[in-house]
């Protein structure tokens, strides 16, 4: 799993190593331990996963403020994808970026 920080502080680029064969592949999508190693120490609760048939689809605009706020783990199964993440926290030294 290769993990590279991004100029915001608690968004990273999470790559999984993909390993396959004649069947198929195999690939791990998270790993705890591995993860903690960068800094995150989140209660992964909840995994979603959707199909966007057409190109250019939004699928969503996410903002959860405490006691309700939310780690994302966004995956691109096939194709590309455009994920943004935005600092919205005042005060932040990142702030609007």
């Amino acid at each position: 799993m290769k993990v590279t920080p991004t100029s915001l502080p608690d968004v990273l680029l999470i790559e999984p190593q993909r390993f396959g064969d004649a069947r198929g592949f195999f690939s791990e999508s998270w790993n705890k331990s591995r993860l903690a190693e960068h800094g995150v120490d989140v209660d992964f609760v909840q995994d979603n996963h959707s199909l966007s048939s057409s190109v250019g689809t939004v699928r969503g605009l996410h903002f959860q403020a405490p006691p309700h706020a939310q780690a994302k783990l966004v995956r691109c199964g096939r194709g590309a994808l455009l994920d943004v993440a935005v600092d919205i926290r005042k005060g932040s030294p990142t702030y609007g970026h």
